[in-house]
């Protein structure tokens, strides 16, 4: 099978690792807008050669979109004349405006797929193999795309190590917003607030795990997460609000000076644990 990536940052270039090492794949060819990422993806071994978006489209089993969201809604709408036989898998952190706009000349060979995977880096030098291997997979929608490049595509993550879920775009999209694009906002608001104070160089000096931890994610791509946020904009906003409510309740019980109920409040937070 050849298989064909249009994006050769983390997840396109993780990916194509992941590929290279799988029989069942003949060749792994890339593309990319950034002749650079082209040129890095090739030296690292992350595909086998560059080929054009034209060539990619006559020749490749199997193509996989590993670009902005907002970029993937326009490659599919210049990917309707691909052979009947093409797969095209989607890797955008979004899907119900994905899936709305995709062409209904390709909808059967349509399929919407999100990797719960990542890091802050970006790039194709960011790219490992292991990123993929153990990381779930949200397959949406699935029922609109043919039986066939469904199951070509659960084939080949699988072979990847990715854990498949099945799901409805409209919850996929719901559950991101809280669980994956809510702490990309809180992250990037926090090192605003933090580099709006005064005294920002003794206060980084002093930032410790804690702080680390939730700083780290705003060294993500900002165009990338401004698609996202765009894409799935009701979600996010809700998501805020409940966020913005809860840290409403804690700092009225530090006002207040309600110890114990600040207290409840934490050990409803710690029940997590049971279900993680």
């Amino acid at each position: 099978m050849k298989v064909g990536i249009i994006g050769l940052g983390l997840i396109g270039g993780s990916l194509g690792l992941a590929l290279r090492d799988m029989k069942i794949i003949s060749s792994v060819s890339g593309y990319d807008l950034n002749k650079q990422n082209e040129e890095d993806a090739l030296k690292l071994g992350l595909i086998d050669k560059i080929i054009s978006f034209e060539e990619m489209k006559r020749t490749c089993d199997m193509i996989f979109l590993a670009i902005p969201v907002e970029a993937i809604i326009k490659v599919l709408g210049d990917l309707k004349d691909i052979p009947k036989n093409t797969t095209i898998v989607d890797l955008g952190s979004t899907k119900s405006k994905i899936l709305e706009k995709c062409p209904k000349e390709i909808r059967e060979n349509f399929v919407a797929a999100h990797p719960m995977a990542g890091t802050e880096n970006s790039g194709p030098k960011a790219a490992f193999k292991s990123l993929l291997n153990g990381a779930v997979v949200v397959v949406c929608d699935d029922k609109n795309a043919h039986e066939k490049h469904i199951k070509r595509a659960v084939e080949i993550l699988s072979h990847a190590g990715m854990k498949i879920i099945f799901m409805d775009a409209k919850s996929h999209d719901h559950h991101v917003g809280i669980i994956s694009h809510l702490p990309h906002a809180i992250s990037y608001s926090l090192v605003n607030a933090t580099l709006k104070e005064e005294d920002k160089r003794n206060i980084l000096l002093l930032a410790g795990g804690s702080f680390s931890g939730m700083a780290r994610i705003a060294k993500s791509s900002p165009q990338m997460w401004v698609d996202i946020f765009k894409q799935n904009k009701d979600n996010l906003i809700s998501a805020i609000d409940s966020f913005k409510n809860e840290l409403q309740i804690c700092q009225d019980l530090i006002k207040g000076e309600k110890w114990d109920e600040l207290k409840e409040w934490m050990n409803t937070a710690r029940k997590l644990r049971d279900i993680l």
